[in-house]
């Protein structure tokens, strides 16, 4: 026995030596205190809460001190916490002033508060305002939903700790919480409750929910959710991943963005305030901005300066919505100083809109050294009344393929016949108010997103993986997307060459006819070449049907599956492509299916895409939470929207247009009122807002007036919908 007990000593001594011996237990990562008083409702679900807690920090190496004893409160007691989780809590909880004292204290000193349901309706606003005001940025909790119900919830940001793991979508039941005022730009919202889902009752908050945030505030960490009402919630895996993601960040144990919707977070820069149809701009890669006007102007904003200076001007036709209206950077433009521009050349003897190469030596266009990329179809008043309908912005995609867009140049309001539909008629001597001759045409560069690719002496060849394989007859093979009325503005995500491009539709209110539906705006993403409709189809695939003015006569509606081009004018294939439904439509009215696009005007852009650089200086970029956003204005009350690389199309149950970015945003605006040229930055207020080199995805400018169309704000006789 003796000598077991030597050789087990002896073989423990060599596995300390060699460094082999079991390890002491780790240290606790962090340490929390979950306190639960009440002093007013005291929920049944408490002790499944406190269990959770424990539990996890069982599991994840954190220790809990769980009381409902408020005289741990003071400084030298919580300086020993990381975190203080207040879990239903109800009431005035604290006895005094200095215990009041002492929460202020530990969360100016860098700490973490972790408020769980009734700790965001602790009903001590008129009592002790900090609390509401710092918890829930300043909102009260005056009403909930009537009882228990299963209703879903939108994750808004799947970076955080506390909502990575969770779908986009989930559905759960919850005492749904309403707040007198909503949270957003003082919070950074984590999650939203989607009302459609459940009934809200008589104080419901609409389409811009949230349920769960988190900021950073008075010096430390707050993370909180309004949901946690039943006792299942504690047992339920996606509500326990969410409160272990929010204890762990507020504790400092793991990382995450908290002001990605914190408007004081962001600075709005005018670049340039004196302005006229600023119509695209795109960033140089040693930081100064491009814009043009749809007078002819190049002009260029210099940072280093911070003054504006005309590069050159080109002289075009300004009819209707014609003139200067797109602008590229050459991918390569640090070295070549190409830059590529879609305008009207006055010059011209024949009815054409232009992208031409020019060179950019210094601040000064060379206008001289422009060289002719392609022509496309554009009636003059000279031909037939001006129709609009420009289209007119270019954009290049990560391969360095050239996108082009293209309206249908077909006149909506010259006739009134056509106010209000699709103009498609097949009359003698009206083939100018056929939209079926250059959208709906496949032999036709109009109503089209073209793509193609430059060559070096000019001229363009045609990539692979468009609409049309190069030769087919009645075809145009530079055609992309087909089907589009007036696609005035594009963003090209850089990570995937997806093309997100905003359509027009007519001016006209609801109900749908026997010719067709109401007026309808479309937000498309095109990852692939398709047909995207019009003019047979609009909207979710809402087909239109053809006209006969002189007789009265309505034919059958168009099948969106299986379109055909029976018009007169139609010099390409009669059987078309299926339609490709839009991902976002919406008319003048609230969107049953995108109520937070509200109701009223209706002039969408295709905003950008924004993807995160960790490596861009922190005062030229956005927050990493928005990283796959794109921000896409709907033209309702100057406000943007930012959307997920994959909204939904179509689904059988409601589901929101930005189900991960939220909505709302400020990021990236231009006020089509003032015709300002601006950014905004991700950057803190006090810091300078600047664009971002290299990019066009982060500044955006629009026309004052010009092409914004759609009540309630109706922009001048020229602009034409």
């Amino acid at each position: 026995m003796r000598r077991n007990t030597l050789l087990i000593s002896v073989i423990a001594g060599l596995l300390l030596a060699l460094g082999l011996a079991p390890p002491a237990s780790a240290a606790p990562a962090f340490r929390a205190l979950v306190f639960s008083k009440t002093t007013g409702y005291r929920h049944d679900s408490l002790p499944a809460g406190i269990s959770m807690i424990q539990q996890q920090a069982a599991a994840n190496n954190f220790e809990v001190v769980a009381t409902e004893d408020s005289s741990v409160f003071t400084a030298s007691s919580l300086a020993t916490f990381d975190v203080i989780v207040m879990l239903q809590t109800s009431g005035m909880v604290w006895t005094s002033t200095a215990q009041r004292q002492a929460v202020e204290g530990y969360l100016a000193s860098g700490k973490g508060i972790v408020a769980i349901h009734n700790a965001t309706d602790m009903g001590i606003e008129s009592e002790y305002p900090w609390w509401d005001q710092t918890i829930n940025g300043g909102a009260h909790m005056p009403e909930h939903s009537p009882g228990v119900l299963q209703g879903t919830a939108i994750v808004a940001d799947k970076k955080h700790p506390s909502t990575a793991s969770l779908p986009d979508r989930w559905t759960r039941s919850e005492e749904w919480y309403n707040f007198d005022a909503n949270p957003r730009g003082n919070v950074h919202v984590l999650v939203t409750a989607d009302e459609r889902t459940y009934n809200p009752g008589s104080r419901a908050m609409g389409p811009d929910h949230p349920i769960s945030w988190c900021r950073n505030t008075s010096g430390g960490r707050v993370w909180a959710t309004a949901m946690g009402h039943a006792i299942g919630s504690y047992s339920e895996a996606n509500f326990q991943n969410h409160v272990l993601g929010g204890i762990k960040w507020a504790a400092g144990n793991a990382a995450g963005d908290c002001g990605g919707t914190v408007w004081g977070n962001f600075e709005k820069r005018t670049l340039d305030d004196n302005t006229v149809d600023p119509m695209a701009l795109g960033v140089a890669p040693d930081g100064r901005v491009f814009y043009v006007q749809r007078g002819g102007q190049v002009k260029i904003f210099k940072p280093s300066t911070n003054s504006t200076v005309t590069a050159g001007t080109l002289s075009v036709y300004t009819g209707g919505e014609d003139g200067l209206t797109g602008m590229a950077l050459d991918p390569n433009f640090a070295t070549n100083g190409y830059i590529y521009l879609y305008h009207s050349p006055a010059s011209s003897s024949t009815d054409v809109n232009r992208v031409s190469r020019f060179t950019v030596s210094g601040d000064t266009l060379n206008t001289s050294s422009g060289v002719t990329i392609i022509d496309i179809p554009a009636y003059r008043d000279r031909t037939f009344p001006e129709p609009g309908h420009t289209g007119g912005y270019i954009k290049f995609g990560p391969d360095g393929n050239l996108f082009i867009g293209t309206g249908d140049d077909t006149p909506p309001n010259l006739d009134p016949n056509w106010q209000g539909y699709a103009p498609l008629d097949w009359r003698s001597g009206k083939s100018n108010l056929d939209a079926a001759r250059s959208a709906g045409n496949t032999n036709d560069l109009r109503g089209k997103l073209l793509r193609i690719r430059p060559s070096a002496s000019g001229g363009y060849t045609i990539p692979s993986g468009n609409l049309y394989p190069q030769g087919t007859a009645q075809t145009k093979p530079e055609v992309y997307a087909m089907g589009f009325r007036n696609p005035f503005r594009f963003s090209i995500d850089p990570a995937n060459g997806w093309v997100y491009l905003a359509d027009y539709g007519p001016d006209r209110n609801p109900p749908t006819t026997n010719r067709g539906p109401e007026g309808l705006v479309e937000l498309n993403v095109i990852k692939q070449a398709g047909n995207y409709g019009w003019p047979f189809c609009h909207g979710d695939n809402q087909p239109y049907a053809p006209f006969n003015p002189d007789t009265g006569v309505v034919g059958s509606k168009f099948n969106c599956s299986s379109p055909v081009n029976n018009s007169p004018n139609n010099t390409g294939l009669t059987s078309l492509k299926p339609v490709v439904a839009p991902n976002i439509w919406y008319g003048y009215g609230t969107s049953p299916t995108f109520t937070e696009l509200g109701s009223g005007g209706s002039a969408p852009m295709g905003g950008p895409v924004y993807r995160y650089d960790a490596s861009n200086p922190p005062r030229r970029s956005s927050r990493p939470t928005t990283t796959g956003c794109t921000s896409s204005t709907s033209g309702r009350a100057t406000t943007s929207r930012r959307c997920t690389s994959t909204p939904p199309r179509r689904s059988p149950a409601p589901t929101r247009s930005c189900p991960t970015c939220g909505s709302t945003s400020r990021w990236t605006w231009s006020s089509a009122r003032t015709a300002r040229s601006t950014c905004w930055s991700g950057a803190p207020t006090s810091a300078a807002a600047t664009a971002t080199p290299g990019s066009t995805g982060s500044t955006t400018t629009r026309a004052a007036g010009h092409r914004s169309s759609r009540p309630p704000a109706r922009p001048p006789a020229a602009a034409h919908r």
